[in-house]
């Protein structure tokens, strides 16, 4: 309950202080490496879960027919 209260309380004032140590812990040079492997990270993770459920429909496929 206290969590949910701090959580629905983060301003405009949070946020540019986190990104201010953002910038201080890896300096300008490092994010968009960092951004950039998130990213790649984020299309693998849904490339693989369309690949599962491709797999999903193609199991389900051949039971219908019959």
């Amino acid at each position: 309950m206290i969590l949910n209260i701090f959580l629905g309380m983060v301003g405009w004032q949070q946020a540019a202080l986190v990104l201010v140590l953002v910038l201080l812990l890896f300096g300008g040079r490092k994010i968009p490496e960092l951004m950039k492997g998130l990213g790649g990270g984020l299309k693998e993770f849904k490339k693989a879960v369309k690949d599962e459920d491709d797999d999903k429909d193609d199991n389900d496929s051949p039971a219908k027919k019959e």
